[in-house]
Formats: C-alpha cells, sequence, structure tokens
C-alpha cells in the first residue's frame, strides 16, 4: 500500500477513489438497513428498494446544500426540510410521521456511528 501512496498522484488518486468509493457504498447500505428497520417498525409497508431511495435521495440532497451553501445551520435546515419531503413522497405519509421517522433515524444513525467512528458523513 505505501508503494501505491509513495509513487505518482494518479496511483494515490485511484487508491483514494476506490476507498472513497468503498466507504459510500458501506455507508449506504448501514443507511439503507437503518431506514428499512426505523420504517418498518413505525409501520410503512414500502421494501427494501424505497430505502435505498431514501438513503441516496438523503445522501444527494445533503451533499449539494453543504456543497452550495456550507456546512453550516442554515444548509442543514434546509436539507432537512428537502429530506422530509422526499420521505413523505417515498413513504406516502405526513410532515409529522416524516419527522418521526427523520428524527428516529438521526437517532439509530447516531448510535451506529458510535461503534462505527470510522465512517464519516450525514446518511
Amino acid at each position: 500500500m505505501t508503494t501505491l501512496i509513495g509513487n505518482t498522484g494518479k496511483r494515490y488518486f485511484m487508491l483514494s477513489s476506490a476507498s472513497t468509493i468503498a466507504s459510500f457504498l458501506v455507508a449506504l447500505i448501514i443507511a439503507t438497513v437503518i431506514i428499512y428497520l426505523v420504517t418498518k417498525l413505525l409501520g410503512e409497508k414500502e421494501g427494501l428498494g424505497t430505502a435505498v431511495l431514501a438513503a441516496l435521495i438523503g445522501t444527494a440532497v445533503y451533499t449539494l446544500f453543504y456543497y452550495v451553501l456550507g456546512q453550516g445551520l442554515i444548509a442543514a435546515f434546509i436539507a432537512g426540510i428537502v429530506w422530509l419531503l422526499a420521505l413523505q413522497r417515498l413513504y406516502t405519509i405526513g410532515w409529522i410521521k416524516s419527522l418521526i421517522i427523520a428524527v428516529a433515524i438521526w437517532i439509530v444513525t447516531s448510535i451506529a456511528g458510535w461503534f462505527l467512528p470510522a465512517l464519516i458523513g450525514p446518511v
């Protein structure tokens, strides 16, 4: 591994890209499982595909707003509202239930983060 890092920048980039993709996929799987379990516990009937879509949309929304507005509370608040809208559409639920689901997902994800500290980023 050190030879890859010590060689050309192109090889380092390839290693970095591979580890980034691997980290993203692991985080996506974990987020999908958490979203799936939380929504099932709260009585939703949709399947694993909807949970994958919710995880992908959540990641895209937070990434976009953090990129455009920076890492502040305003970006987090706006991205949170947009993700609540996405949850409403994906699960055909109202504001309150989407908020309850989002808070439950956040709590479970935070707990999972204690056990998986190497995975960084929003769900």
